[in-house]
C-alpha cells in the first residue's frame, strides 16, 4: 500500500468515527431508507387525533411542514416552553402552509399519547398545527427517516421534499439558546413559501430518539 492510500484511508476512517459519533451524540435512532431531498416525499396515510384520515395527497398545492414531537422530550419542551415552536406555527398558518405534528411514539414508549390527550396538548401549550397525525406503528416516521424529536421536513407544493434536518443550529435543551441559534428550518420554510432555493436543504436534527415500537 503506497503512503498516499494509506493516508487516505486513514482519513476516511476518521471521518466515518467522527460522524458516528456524532450520531450517537444527536440521538439519532437507527437507520432506516431516507427520502432524497429534491425528490417526491414520502406518501402516506394518516388518521389524527380526532379521527380523521389525511392522506399527503390531499395537500396537493400546499407547503407542508412534518414535525415530528414527543411531549416528554426536554429539547420538545425546549421549543414549545420558549414558544418558538408555535410561533413557527402560526408563521406557517398565515401563510397557508399546511403543519402536521406527527407522534411516532409507540404504546408504552415515553410520548405516547392517544387523540385526547394530543389535543389537550395542543389546548395547553396553544399550539396551532393542522393536525396531529398519530403513528403508533411508526410507518410514517420510518418513511421518512425521522430520528430525533423534533425532526423537521418541508413539501413544497409540487409533492418535492424540499428540506430535511433540524429546526435550528445549537443542540441544547436551554430555552435561551433558541433566540441565539441559526433557524435553519425556519430559513428554509420561508425560502420554500417564496419559491426560492433552499440554502441548506439538508441538516443534522438533534433530540430525544424517536421512541419506535422495538
Amino acid at each position: 500500500m503506497t503512503r498516499f492510500s494509506r493516508r487516505a484511508m486513514l482519513r476516511t476512517t476518521a471521518l466515518t468515527a467522527a460522524l458516528i459519533g456524532g450520531s450517537m451524540m444527536f440521538g439519532t435512532s437507527p437507520a432506516f431508507a431516507a427520502p432524497a431531498v429534491g425528490q417526491a416525499a414520502p406518501a402516506f396515510t394518516a388518521v389524527d387525533s380526532k379521527g380523521k384520515e389525511h392522506k399527503l395527497s390531499d395537500f396537493k398545492g400546499k407547503t407542508v411542514v412534518l414535525e415530528w414531537t414527543n411531549h416528554d422530550c426536554p429539547y420538545v419542551k425546549k421549543h414549545y416552553n420558549s414558544s418558538n415552536m408555535q410561533n413557527l406555527q402560526k408563521q406557517a398558518s398565515d401563510a397557508g402552509v399546511v403543519w402536521l405534528s406527527v407522534i411516532s411514539s409507540a404504546p408504552g414508549e415515553q410520548g405516547h399519547v392517544e387523540g385526547a390527550k394530543a389535543d389537550e396538548l395542543t389546548a395547553s401549550r396553544k399550539a396551532v398545527p393542522t393536525a396531529v397525525l398519530l403513528d403508533p406503528q411508526g410507518t410514517i416516521g420510518k418513511a421518512y427517516d425521522a430520528r430525533t424529536t423534533p425532526h423537521m421536513y418541508v413539501i413544497d407544493a409540487k409533492g418535492v421534499l424540499r428540506y430535511a434536518g433540524g429546526i435550528d443550529s445549537i443542540a441544547s435543551t436551554k430555552v435561551e439558546d433558541v433566540a441565539k441559534a441559526d433557524p435553519y428550518f425556519k430559513t428554509a420554510l420561508e425560502a420554500i413559501v417564496k419559491g426560492e432555493d433552499v440554502r441548506q436543504p439538508v441538516t443534522r436534527p438533534y433530540g430525544c430518539n424517536v421512541k419506535y415500537k422495538s
